[in-house]
């Protein structure tokens, strides 16, 4: 696969950590205009610029992907931006609960995503490949980086350590506890394991058969239908235009850890706890209930479900004639969609359906009692699922055999933080 190295604008050291900020498809419209309340350097200001406009204006009107460019333009130059001279590669480095992962920051050409190099496990949904759009071409900038993740290359991991063993460029822990470290190498370098690495890690990835996206779907659709378009604008483009690659974060996949994607439904189709839990767990039911406890009830194997109805937890496991060795079919998320959301609960389409909520895993499971609660206080019936995460060899096989997941079957842990590198196009 090809990287390449770039000249990233990046916050001026001193400022790394008020700059650096969630992604932006973290939160919702209200949640953004409370984190920027009082942050002016926070990133989301320009990652989420309606939070600049009073709630009646329209979030994809023209207007609010111009604030945007002003207030990145106003950033560079005052100096909380600054640019790199030359091309750079980086090393990202986040720890969190004591466990650590360190990616290589740099950028990946278009043709290898179009080429199945760089490889996808979900669907994508055209609304928010269009904000996306939208704002990269406002911005003439990518700005927030992909997760890529590779089979381990013990060249590569040399280079990164060696380069660990140099000072960071930024070193700063966020608010939610995970540490932060950056390191910047670039051809110039007078550290030399930076210069060495600086040199040696095109020809290493160029031995990495292929890459997968981690997290950052929309994101890499988005800058990849960006740079066709600008390619057909410039119909005399040689190949070597910033628009032809996009920025990117590549992790080895031992180093990765995947949370749940837990999953709550707005009411029972119509039926009643009894109906349901027959048609679930009954003789010709997809799962048999192991046992029930009153405290949370986290799954613990694969084929396992902590389900929560009617303020009860309900350990449920697989039925060994549902279990299954397709790539896809034989994932907890999918034997939950295709043999209890749609036949029993009438979610055909999670992806679009308003009756189904999808909780990341690192809310824990109070937040999925919280939601159930609250819904079943306004008169409602609601059911929560605890699922055991999808591992990251199962995210690979499914890439491997050009598969896709069900929506919202991972979630990435620490989270990468948007404003410490943008690529401008």
């Amino acid at each position: 696969m090809i990287v390449k190295p770039f000249a990233a604008v990046r916050p001026a050291a001193n400022v790394a950590a008020q700059v650096a900020a969630l992604p932006y498809d973290v939160y919702d419209r209200t949640e953004a205009a409370a984190a920027v309340e009082g942050e002016p350097l926070s990133f989301l200001n320009i990652d989420r610029p309606e939070t600049q406009f009073s709630p009646d204006v329209d979030m994809y009107a023209p207007e609010v992907y111009a604030k945007a460019r002003e207030l990145f333009d106003a950033r560079r130059a005052d100096g909380t931006f600054v640019t790199e001279p030359d091309p750079c590669f980086y090393l990202y480095e986040l720890t969190m609960n004591e466990r650590t992962q360190t990616g290589v920051v740099a950028c990946c050409a278009i043709d290898d995503y179009m080429e199945g190099v760089i490889k996808k496990h979900e669907n994508t949904l055209e609304k928010k490949e269009l904000d996306r759009i939208r704002h990269i071409d406002a911005l003439d900038a990518q700005t927030g980086p992909i997760f890529l993740t590779y089979r381990d290359s013990d060249a590569i991991d040399m280079m990164v350590a060696g380069v660990k063993k140099t000072a960071p460029l930024y070193d700063f822990t966020s608010d939610d506890g995970v540490t932060h470290r950056v390191w910047r190498m670039a051809g110039s370098s007078e550290e030399p394991a930076c210069a060495k690495a600086y040199d040696g890690l095109v020809a290493a990835f160029a031995k990495v058969p292929c890459a997968y996206i981690a997290d950052g779907h929309h994101r890499a659709a988005s800058a990849v239908k960006v740079g066709l378009a600008r390619r057909e604008a410039n119909p005399g483009f040689d190949g070597t235009e910033e628009f032809n690659y996009f920025m990117s974060v590549l992790f080895p996949s031992s180093q990765l850890s995947i949370l749940a994607y837990n999953r709550v439904v707005h009411d029972l189709n119509g039926l009643t706890k009894e109906q349901f839990l027959d048609k679930l767990t009954g003789e010709k039911g997809p799962f048999e209930i192991l046992h029930k406890q009153e405290g949370q009830l986290e799954p613990i194997d694969k084929g396992a479900v902590g389900m929560y109805l009617d303020r009860e937890w309900y350990g449920i496991g697989v039925r060994p004639e549902f279990e299954n060795d397709d790539p896809v079919e034989g994932l907890d998320v999918s034997i939950l969609q295709e043999k209890v959301l749609s036949p029993i609960l009438g979610i055909d389409d999670p992806r679009t359906d308003e009756r189904i909520e999808f909780v990341g895993g690192i809310r824990g499971l109070r937040e999925l009692e919280r939601k159930v609660n609250r819904i079943d206080a306004k008169g409602g019936e609601a059911v929560a699922f605890a699922m055991f995460p999808t591992s990251i060899n199962e995210l690979l096989n499914v890439a491997d055999a050009g598969r896709l997941m069900p929506p919202k079957s991972t979630w990435f842990e620490p989270k990468l933080r948007s404003g410490l590198f943008a690529h401008v196009i």
